[in-house]
């Protein structure tokens, strides 16, 4: 059964903090609360939690999994962002925007896409997002909470934890979440590519 822990959502506790990044370390995979919607995360290198979350919600092997980042400077650290692209990026961020990028060699190789070779990347504006981020030391390999056959992903932390109790370790409940997920940008090509329409304005990328 998956653990449900209360977060105040403007004063996230430490201590409950410091229980659910236990849970992500020990190879544990949590449902947690960002600025756009709930996600599914689990450490970067647990190749179980990464086959746990296709399972959870079917995905084949093209979709772009996301690294959820805790500031720019460990967005760097696993995608290559030139001059051009740069400022755009920096400027969107935090916000509710994936960028899809070129990925270096720190970026896990099975996290990439077969043929480009590129990752997604996200800075959540989301204070216990930030907060997870922030006493776990490195990215949280993320992906929207969107269950097959759904419309819209599930917003109500109760709800999650009676549908997937035994399909993840914990639910982290700070309050309702969006049911809109992120604007995502593909910055692979020549030009910026709008690639699903969502919570962020794509205005500044056309």
């Amino acid at each position: 059964m998956a653990k449900y822990f209360d977060v105040h959502p403007e004063n996230p506790q430490r201590r409950i903090i410091g229980q659910v990044v236990d849970i992500v370390r020990s190879g544990g995979l949590i449902v947690y609360p960002t600025d756009s919607c709930f996600a599914l995360g689990c450490a970067l290198g647990n190749r179980e939690g990464l086959d746990r979350i296709r399972s959870i919600r079917q995905l084949d092997e093209r979709h772009h999994f996301t690294l959820m980042c805790q500031d720019f400077a460990q967005l760097g650290h696993f995608v290559r962002v030139d001059n051009a692209v740069f400022r755009t990026v920096k400027a969107a961020t935090p916000g509710n925007y994936t960028f899809i990028l070129p990925a270096t060699k720190e970026a896990p190789r099975r996290l990439l896409h077969p043929k480009k070779k590129t990752v997604g990347v996200r800075i959540p504006d989301h204070l216990v997002a930030q907060a997870l981020l922030a006493e776990l030391g490195e990215p949280l390999l993320s992906s929207t909470l969107l269950l097959p056959h759904e419309d819209k992903p599930l917003t109500q932390g109760w709800e999650i934890k009676e549908q997937l109790d035994h399909a993840v370790d914990a639910v982290i409940d700070s309050g309702d979440c969006g049911t809109e997920p992120t604007t995502v940008i593909d910055f692979s090509g020549p030009e910026p590519e709008i690639v699903r329409l969502g919570a962020g304005d794509p205005s500044r990328f056309e």
